[in-house]
């Protein structure tokens, strides 16, 4: 691909304040907008089984809004068909405008030559049936979800309703105790946009386009990563996306911008807060590394001998810069650091400032710091979060 001469330089410190007003936390874009309003400006936000303060769907509102009630969040996704769930960066909730620009993937899924799961004769005709008559439903509800004890081990009628999912014949209306709730699309999605009328090369433009103003500013690597594109398809489509080539000084490579992002310079107050680990802002590393200067990975699934900063260890955000982490745990209303790392002593107002939010929101009453990477920073820690909590 031949990549136009970029018009525009940025410095890596524009970029980074560019991605964070993309991402809602430099400035008020996302003020009064609520939780739906996250959602459309970030495009996708993941879903994760994992829950320590909170899943991390409700994480990443409360990261941009502050303490918005968790039933507020789970209303906002799920109520008034306003969301569906399927496969973009991993398992998202997206707006629902968004539906048929992912026929795309629909197509190439029902395309797909190989499964990790046999389908067994007539149990994707018997669920689609059985929503028919009586959803929307959970995979238990639709004869069970496994046919053992094992994760892996799905039943026929769990197959068969992941695949009709896949296919875009099903949909995930909601989340249920963490469980998928499908109904048939034709009843779930509305009538205008239940299509798959746009060809593979629209829908990728639209999904090229949603990136780059999600981002801000990227890479290639990065928008792809975005809602998991290949390379090629990135390609393919970028010179005709809306977006512009930019040089981002230090990145080294050819990068891409929205060009509302480079109207205005980004100014406003930035937000202080956790994060969760599967938050946006960080999903790619090679990004955050080169943007942040910071090293995120997610450690849940390293041994607990090999883990470096904690099973869910969330960054702190601050003042535009990620410094340090918490891995956070809860002991009845005590919000519990269980281990911080912090980047040197002009962290501790902020990492302590963002715990005692998180725990407010989580309904604790106080707050303790366990282990500390610089045992210098632990008193003055504990200090300042006394302060805070009085």
């Amino acid at each position: 691909m031949t990549t136009p001469r970029p018009t525009t330089e940025l410095t890596a410190d524009e970029a980074r304040r560019i991605a964070l007003r993309a991402q809602g936390f430099l400035g008020t874009p996302l003020r009064g907008a609520g939780v739906r309003g996250v959602l459309r400006h970030l495009g996708a936000v993941q879903l994760d089984t994992i829950s320590v303060l909170a899943r991390s769907h409700e994480l990443v509102p409360y990261a941009r809004l502050g303490a918005v009630g968790r039933k507020t969040v789970e209303n906002a996704y799920w109520k008034d068909t306003h969301a569906f769930e399927y496969w973009s960066h991993a398992a998202c909730i997206l707006p629902v405008e968004e539906w048929p620009h992912f026929a795309f993937r629909r197509r190439a899924y029902r395309n797909r030559p190989h499964w990790n799961h046999d389908l067994p004769d007539g149990a994707y005709e018997q669920v689609i049936k059985q929503l028919r008559a009586e959803g929307p439903l959970t995979a238990t509800e639709l004869g069970g979800a496994k046919r053992t004890s094992e994760w892996w081990d799905w039943s026929g009628a769990k197959v068969a309703v992941e695949r009709a999912l896949m296919y875009g014949e099903v949909v995930c209306v909601e989340r249920r105790g963490w469980k998928r709730v499908y109904d048939l699309a034709e009843r779930a999605i509305p009538g205008a946009l239940l299509h798959d009328e746009l060809d593979d090369t629209e829908c990728l433009r639209r999904l090229v386009r949603l990136a780059g103003q999600s981002l801000g500013v990227g890479t290639r690597t990065d928008i792809a990563d975005y809602h998991r594109l290949k390379a090629e398809q990135v390609d393919a489509v970028i010179a005709d996306s809306g977006l512009v080539p930019v040089t981002v000084a230090g990145w080294g490579k050819p990068a891409w911008a929205d060009p509302a992002a480079l109207e205005t310079p980004p100014r406003g107050r930035h937000r202080t807060t956790l994060l969760s680990p599967f938050d946006s802002l960080i999903w790619e590393r090679a990004r955050t590394e080169r943007i942040f200067g910071f090293t995120h990975r997610l450690e849940a699934y390293v041994p607990k001998p090999k883990r470096v900063y904690g099973y869910f260890a969330m960054p702190v955000l601050a003042g535009g810069h990620l410094v340090g982490r918490v891995d956070p745990a809860r002991e009845g209303r005590t919000l519990v650091a269980k281990q911080v790392t912090l980047d040197g002593p002009k962290a501790v107002p902020a990492v302590a400032q963002a715990l005692v939010e998180a725990a407010s929101w989580v309904d604790c009453t106080d707050v303790r710091a366990e282990l500390v990477d610089a045992p210098e920073l632990r008193e003055p820690l504990t200090a300042e979060l006394a302060r805070l909590v009085a």
